[in-house]
């Protein structure tokens, strides 16, 4: 084993290697290379406000990535380097990092000198045969969220995770480690200061907050070198921002995957596929997705279909299609390993040699539900290629997208759940050195590459149809290529709980399209009460899929009677009716990587100062800015609960009331989920539809609910090409302002952008937390009548589509 390497904040850390040589400046102004002893070190700025460190032991490491591009990492800015105190400052316009030349010690602060990650006293670092460890400050005010779907609280202070791809069957409340490894953290404190940190290590790695060695920070991987990213930001929305600039943001969405989605492990025939599309359109349940799991396929073979079962394919994706639906269908990485039995994925792979390798050279062959089966090289392009072809039929058939599943990737009747370590991917790729690497090295990338190959070869064989891609394994950056959810959950109430904290971290770790299985996949039968809270909540969240196991009792929306089946519709209709600002939602996140789905704290970062738990938000979350959704922290429990607002003049969603006061007390109802809309925010709705498909029927509404910085935006497009990206989208800033007495407002409409034609030719104004006595209104001078709600206190007058510039006046 080679002599482990240390480095230390001690001015005695001999351990080094004796450290004798002086810092020595590259050629470069844009990276500060040092080496000393065994260690080479490389300080650059990809931006003003993220800084790269990388640390190798021996040489200098290859500067290769799975998660950031070639073109971000190769954007190197000019440090202004000096010296302080016998420390040189590397910096930029927004970071300073100061480097002990002696120890290597690092200090990263903002350019008022607040500290925002700095390595620990003593052994800060060691390298110790192939991988490493380090250790950070970790200040008692400060809280960690990201990591993507890892079990437990919120905050990840006091917490140790594991990042492995692991299949967790039925996983538990702190089970780890679980299907994705996304080496993200964003860092918050109760000042609302807040750095963010990627390490971008694809082996098998641990972060520690403080769970082993208090007030400190551990990080550490069994092999790779140390190469990571600290971000800064006046806020934490701009640490998930650089976040996306570093490993992309997830690319605009077909707007039928916002829709309700059905799924279930299986409907095992045509008709009973079919049955289930139309008990929705008989109950009039908008929804727009149906899935169907292996039992299509022919033995559970990867591209095949049990023609028995399902006789005619086409057929039934027609008959769908007719209702508005889109069939999307699982297609495991693995193939069955099937010589000489005619099974075209099997064949046509072993021809092009494309499957990992033993050691020795031969396929792997590992079993999973096909039994034997072979898995592709999706490290090298050729592979990823081949992947993209096999979906040529289904793509022809019309099929709306696609899953993949088991892509960890899960292997069974082994204990580790997965391939040998030493099974060998060969890299070939663009960006890469081509070589040989280890599973090992591979396994936490693999289910990310499968996801990209499928997301590829959709766009190579329906080039102007945005591809629909659900995958449950990923890395960091596979928000570029699937929607994810949250793998085989339970149905529990703990379990309803924990998906709100997984999926708002899942949202600051990149994936903005994520969800959970609506009423739990394994386990008993949830209760009726539980499904009707979990489709309540579910509304709200990005990813709307009701999903269960086999041999469980029915889970869709209809069971339980009309009474819960009436509630459940009433929230998925309110989803269908918000549907434009999800959209909204869907198309900004597309350019800043801001989450659909997002804690309290990331718009209000000052409820991580009002004590524990975040103030009370841990089991809020919003829906952009505008919405906050406030269930119960005991959904199980009857026993009023307190609601903490982020201020007063909040709105209730529901009856329109302006609330006076931040704290509430909410007694919990079956058929109730408080939600709030912000003061100040603007909303667009539509009238119901049974899917995305369809075009609305009557006036788009627009509902302003006054406050301070009050504004909102409509955007628009046909939902399912890239023509929106030739210009054929809508786009119109919306502003008002209001006095303190909410009884004087003007309203401006900006110029629209974009060639899309709106497909309303009115308006439905909606004014919320109007108190004038009556409405003297006039839009561009000329005169206009409102309808005055005494109840509800909200003004609302219909206009013609303002498709130019308008200002609107009223006044007591």
């Amino acid at each position: 084993m080679p002599k482990s390497t240390y480095l230390g904040l001690c001015a005695s850390t001999l351990i080094l290697g004796l450290i004798a040589a002086s810092p020595v400046m590259a050629k470069s102004s844009d990276t500060y290379v040092l080496d000393k002893g065994h260690v080479h070190l490389e300080i650059s700025a990809v931006r003003d406000d993220i800084v790269r460190i990388r640390m190798s032991e021996h040489k200098k490491a290859r500067d290769e990535s799975f998660a950031v591009s070639s073109e971000v990492r190769k954007a190197h800015l000019t440090l202004h380097v000096s010296t302080d105190h016998k420390l040189i400052s590397l910096a930029t316009s927004s970071l300073i990092v100061k480097l002990d030349p002696k120890t290597l010690a690092i200090r990263i602060t903002d350019m008022q000198g607040q500290v925002l990650l700095a390595d620990a006293s003593g052994q800060a670092v060691r390298f110790d045969g192939q991988g490493f460890h380090m250790r950070k400050v970790m200040p008692q005010n400060a809280h960690y969220f990201g990591l993507g779907d890892k079990t437990g609280p919120l905050d990840r202070r006091d917490q140790a995770f594991s990042l492995w791809n692991t299949d967790n069957f039925g996983f538990g409340d702190y089970t780890d480690p679980l299907y994705k490894s996304i080496p993200f953290i964003l860092g918050l404190d109760n000042t609302g200061k807040s750095f963010g940190l990627f390490m971008d290590n694809t082996w098998r790695s641990y972060f520690d907050f403080g769970k082993s060695e208090r007030d400190t920070l551990n990080i550490g991987a069994e092999g790779g070198d140390i190469d990571y990213y600290v971000m800064t930001g006046k806020g934490p929305k701009d640490i998930i921002s650089a976040y996306g600039y570093l490993t992309g943001h997830a690319p605009l969405t077909p707007e039928w995957a916002l829709g309700f989605q059905q799924s279930h492990w299986s409907y095992m025939t045509q008709g009973e596929v079919k049955s289930i599309a139309d008990t929705l359109r008989k109950d009039h349940i908008p929804a727009d997705v149906l899935y169907m799991d292996i039992d299509y396929q022919d033995h559970n073979k990867p591209f095949s279909v049990n023609t028995q079962a399902f006789p005619d394919l086409k057929a039934l994706v027609s008959d769908l299609k007719a209702q508005d639906l889109h069939l999307v269908l699982i297609t495991d990485l693995h193939i069955a390993h099937a010589p000489n039995q005619q099974y075209k994925p099997y064949d046509s792979g072993e021809a092009s040699d494309i499957f990992v390798k033993n050691p020795d050279g031969s396929d792997f062959v590992g079993k999973v539900w096909p039994g034997d089966a072979v898995f592709p090289d999706f490290s090298r392009k050729v592979a990823r290629q081949w992947w993209g072809q096999q979906y040529k039929d289904f793509a022809k058939l019309g099929v709306g997208g696609f899953w993949n599943d088991m892509d960890e990737p899960s292997v069974f009747e082994v204990a580790t759940k997965t391939m040998p370590l030493d099974v060998v991917h060969t890299i070939e790729d663009d960006g890469f050195t081509t070589r040989k690497a280890s599973h090992a090295e591979m396994h936490n990338v693999y289910g990310m590459l499968n996801s990209r190959a499928t997301y590829e070869g959709a766009l190579v064989n329906t080039p102007n149809t945005r591809p629909f891609v659900l995958t449950r394994a990923s890395y960091a950056g596979g928000q570029k290529y699937a929607a994810t959810w949250t793998g085989d959950n339970s149905s529990t109430y703990a379990h309803l709980k924990l998906a709100t904290y997984m999926l708002v971290n899942l949202g600051l770790s990149g994936f903005s399209y994520v969800g959970d299985d609506i009423g739990g996949f394994a386990g008993n039968q949830p209760s009726a009460d539980l499904l009707t809270r979990w489709i309540e909540i579910g509304a709200f969240n990005p990813i709307f899929r009701d999903h269960y196991q086999k041999d469980k009792p029915a889970q869709e929306v209809w069971v339980n009677g009309p009474d819960h089946e009436a509630i459940r519709r009433r929230y998925i209709e309110e989803r269908y009716r918000l549907m434009p600002y999800i959209y909204a939602l869907a198309e900004e996140n597309s350019r800043n990587g801001l989450p659909l789905m997002r804690p309290v704290f990331l718009s209000y970062p000052e409820v991580v100062a009002k004590g524990d738990h975040l103030g009370g938000t841990d089991d809020q979350f919003m829906l952009g800015d505008n919405l906050l959704i406030a269930p119960s922290s005991a959904p199980e429990s009857p026993q009023a609960y307190d609601i903490s607002l982020p201020s007063k003049g909040w709105y209730d969603y529901w009856t329109s009331q302006r609330l006076d006061e931040a704290a509430i007390k909410e007694t919990p109802r079956l058929d109730h989920l408080p939600v709030f809309v912000r003061p100040g925010a603007i909303l667009a709705k539509q009238p119901l539809v049974q899917s995305t498909m369809q075009t609305p029927s009557g006036p788009l509404e627009i509902h302003v609910y006054l406050g301070p910085d009050c504004q909102g935006h409509l955007y628009f497009d046909d939902g399912v090409s890239f023509d929106y990206k030739k210009g054929a989208y809508l786009r119109q800033n919306i502003s008002c302002q209001s006095n303190a007495a909410l009884d004087k407002v003007s309203l401006d409409f900006g110029p629209r952008e974009g060639q899309y034609h709106a497909w309303w030719s009115q308006i439905r104004l909606i004014i919320h937390g109007y108190r004038g006595q009556s409405a003297h209104i006039t839009q561009d001078g000329h005169a206009l009548t409102g309808q005055w709600d005494v109840t509800n206190q909200t003004l609302s007058l219909d206009l013609a589509d303002l498709a130019h510039q308008s200002h609107l006046e009223i006044k007591s």
